[in-house]
């Protein structure tokens, strides 16, 4: 029985590696072979391929690390194109996590400490957009910051506006798309760390002479970082590589590396080189993702 149970538990902690295996891993190892590649005239556009383990060592020796020399000579000079749509795109995924928690944390308190019988309807609620399709959502904002729009004919006849804002194709019209697509992400993690957390506590903080906001900041905080963390990671990693939402609310001025790689792959057809931005940001976003694991580390290893 014993014997049946440690293999039972080898193939539970099994599948979690297959997983990333088969959708991590493999998908990875496709990308980095086309970055390894140039770029030919053919279907696909790119050489050399992979013909099987016996011609292995003239695969290897036909490997090309041009493309990333090229995206390293980019980044280095003085007009990098590439360069400067990673950093925008670092700077807007920062921003809309930041928002994004800001705006967060209020509702997913508030849902938290509601009454039991009205938490279910809540979360309802939060996940209510994701049953309607993302592009659709997306074209509805078009419509709503768009000039002569809702939003526009409100603020005019409330009288705060003379004349339309014309946010449309802004860095604000992407923030506010991509805070409103994001914001459940935040809200979910937020609101299950929330919820687990022992109000007794505040009433122990409040009973040692604590305020309102010494308690929040020294009991409810702490204890609702691991939701944070979680949160934050679910946005700002899928908003670094975001494509949809800056290409249709945006403008020239709000280029990401998303749209960088699209126009390498259907504009300049060139996988090899859209492979190795790829790589790259695959690359940049691991670091933050060491120092939150990191974080959530230290912080079982201090409790």
């Amino acid at each position: 029985m014993s014997g049946r149970g440690a293999t039972a538990r080898r193939l539970v902690v099994a599948l979690p590696y297959l997983w990333l295996m088969l959708f991590f891993l493999a998908p990875f190892a496709i990308v980095l072979r086309i970055a390894l590649s140039e770029v030919a005239s053919a279907v696909p556009p790119y050489q050399p391929h992979f013909e099987g383990f016996s011609k292995l060592g003239e695969f290897l020796s036909g490997l090309d690390l041009g493309n990333f020399k090229t995206l390293l000579d980019d980044v280095l000079s003085g007009d990098s194109l590439y360069g400067a749509s990673y950093l925008y795109s670092l700077r807007i995924a920062a921003l809309t996590t930041l928002f994004a928690l800001l705006i967060g944390y209020p509702l997913a308190y508030a849902m938290a400490v509601a009454p039991k019988r009205w938490q279910g309807a809540l979360l309802v609620f939060v996940v209510l957009p994701f049953w309607t399709s993302f592009l659709i959502r997306v074209y509805a904002w078009m419509g709503i910051l768009g000039p002569e729009g809702p939003l526009d004919k409100l603020l005019m006849g409330l009288g705060l506006t003379d004349e339309p804002l014309r946010l449309l194709n802004t860095e604000a019209a992407v923030l506010i798309g991509m805070v409103y697509s994001y914001l459940p992400f935040m809200v979910l993690p937020l609101f299950a760390s929330l919820q687990k957390f022992d109000r007794s506590l505040l009433e122990a903080a409040a009973d040692l002479g604590a305020t309102p906001l010494t308690a929040f900041l020294t009991v409810t905080l702490p204890l609702s970082l691991p939701g944070i963390l979680a949160g934050a990671a679910l946005v700002f990693i899928p908003c670094v590589s975001e494509f949809v939402i800056p290409d249709l609310l945006g403008g020239p001025d709000t280029l990401m590396i998303g749209g960088v790689i699209w126009n390498e792959v259907f504009s300049n057809r060139d996988w090899p080189l859209a492979s190795a931005i790829a790589i790259a940001l695959l690359v940049v976003l691991v670091l933050p993702l060491v120092l939150l694991q990191r974080a959530r580390v230290a912080r079982e290893r201090a409790a």
